[in-house]
């Protein structure tokens, strides 16, 4: 009878335990949806139904209102949309190939390799992580200027290959995942070392890999500091810097407009989100966990 009672007890707690996940998902779920929700639902509304209820889901003449904005964007001379996603995917697409590949090398570097100064190397990219890159901002476009990069799209390409959050990541990954023994079987059968990066090491580290791909194509698709400061020429402008530049002036904004910009600017990376979130889950539990 006492037994009884007890496993009702664990069953009720359990049911319980279950409601309050569930809520809590729910709710955090719908928070993290709902500004993507608002954004859909102001770019098919006019201004003034966007400053009389930014949260309401209705609009009068949402078709029009879509059609409206579409035609405000795109006859501005700053919003060139075809242009704008043009330059933002070779940048987007250019910089995470590079901060990926040249991380996944410089921690496999770490991780595989016994050299005198490699805890010293480890320490350095520690300590540069703790470094915002806005601060080295001025030097960078001084040393851009001064080797003719401005103006180039390779000026927001280029320093990716540096990304010591991304090394970070991968070596806690490596070391959690690599086995050295493979890597020994490798050499004996002949295999260089480029060929046992890139035919073994790089397949082990696929979630790795598609995780801080994600995160750093999304950095880099939603990158405005560095764009507004390296690029003047509008042939070279990135879809962010477009839609800053949509907000007009003090006395005319098109609100509806600029949320459709926005929108824009976003369903490239719900995409790749969509193609790569798989991976995410396992990628960050296996580079969080050290052996």
């Amino acid at each position: 009878m006492a037994n009884e009672v007890k496993l009702s007890s664990i069953k009720k707690n359990e049911t319980a335990l279950k409601v309050v996940i569930y809520i809590v998902s729910i709710f955090f779920s719908i928070m993290t949806l709902f500004p993507f929700v608002m954004l859909i639902c102001n770019s098919y509304k006019n201004t003034f139904e966007v400053q009389a209820s930014t949260l309401s889901l209705y609009s009068k003449e949402p078709f029009k209102n879509l059609a409206f904005n579409w035609k405000q964007i795109t006859s501005k001379d700053a919003f060139h949309p075809g242009v704008g996603f043009r330059n933002s995917f070779i940048v987007a697409t250019l910089s995470t190939i590079l901060n990926v590949y040249f991380s996944c090398l410089t921690a496999y570097a770490i991780t595989a390799y016994e050299w005198k100064l490699r805890e010293g190397f480890n320490a350095m990219i520690m300590a540069v992580m703790m470094i915002p890159g806005t601060v080295t901002m001025i030097g960078f476009f001084q040393m851009a200027y001064k080797i003719g990069l401005v103006n180039k799209l390779s000026a927001l390409i280029l320093p990716s290959i540096a990304a010591p959050m991304v090394v970070f990541f991968m070596r806690q990954y490596l070391q959690a995942s690599l086995s050295m023994e493979i890597v020994q079987s490798a050499r004996i059968d002949g295999a260089g070392e480029f060929r046992i990066f890139n035919q073994i090491v790089i397949p082990l580290m696929k979630p790795a890999i598609a995780t801080q791909a994600i995160f750093a194509y999304v950095g880099s698709w939603n990158n405005l500091f560095s764009p507004m400061i390296l690029l003047t020429d509008k042939s070279k402008k990135t879809l962010p810097v477009m839609v800053s530049l949509l907000n007009g002036d003090i006395y005319k904004k098109e609100y509806g407009a600029i949320y459709l910009g926005l929108l824009i600017t976003v369903l490239p990376l719900i995409v790749v989100y969509a193609f790569l979130s798989k991976y995410i889950v396992e990628g960050v539990a296996l580079g969080g966990v050290k052996s």
